[in-house]
């Protein structure tokens, strides 16, 4: 038997995404296409009809950089860009959200894809503010990572950075925030996150964003 707290998780998981399977009401959700070339400011992925825009007023540092055409048929149209960070330790995107104490499901997603050529997927720590959110950890080229966790943000602004470690250029690829009712997972001590160890869905043949 799952424990409750990771029952309450899986909960809020399948309800925060049986609203992007609707493709309908977006209401306060937030979709990044980092790296997103400067001539398309947004657009509406085929597949999930998320609208997805592009990371130009959230960043002030970083390069725009596109994935190998051998890997572009692999995954959505917001993993074949991404902004990759060759200068300073740590850099950082500023998410404005719509009030502070809203619960939301944060998910960042990482494809290097090869971009530079080196076939030498780097290492790099994500942060959510002071707070070490995770290591990022990408097997090989065709390997893609996502990362997500629910967090309530103290104020009305989210930092989400990237810090180099040695281990190589931190990059991103894609960038989301979910609103999720606030009854849907109680912590123990106000303030506290929750990452997320996996996501299933026993019996569907169908893939869900």
């Amino acid at each position: 038997m799952l424990p409750l707290a990771f029952e309450r998780f899986l909960l809020a998981l399948l309800a925060s995404f049986a609203l992007i399977c609707d493709g309908q009401d977006q209401t306060g959700f937030i979709s990044i296409d980092c790296g997103l070339q400067p001539d398309v400011k947004s657009y509406t992925e085929s597949s999930t009809l998320l609208n997805f825009t592009s990371d130009q007023t959230f960043v002030e540092t970083g390069e725009r950089k596109v994935i190998r055409e051998k890997y572009k048929d692999m995954k959505p149209q917001q993993y074949k860009s991404l902004r990759s960070f060759p200068e300073r330790n740590r850099n950082c995107f500023k998410i404005e959200v719509a009030a502070a104490g809203t619960k939301y499901l944060i998910r960042a997603g990482f494809f290097y894809g090869d971009y530079d050529e080196q076939d030498m997927p780097p290492m790099f720590d994500l942060y959510i503010g002071n707070d070490l959110w995770d290591s990022i950890k990408i097997a090989d080229s065709s390997y893609s990572v996502d990362k997500e966790i629910i967090h309530v943000p103290p104020r009305n602004r989210v930092l989400v950075c990237l810090v180099n470690t040695g281990h190589g250029i931190p990059f991103i690829s894609t960038l989301e925030f979910r609103p999720l009712d606030n009854s849907t997972y109680l912590t123990q001590t106000a303030g506290e996150s929750l990452s997320s160890a996996g996501r299933w869905d026993d019996g569907s043949s169908n893939e869900y964003r």
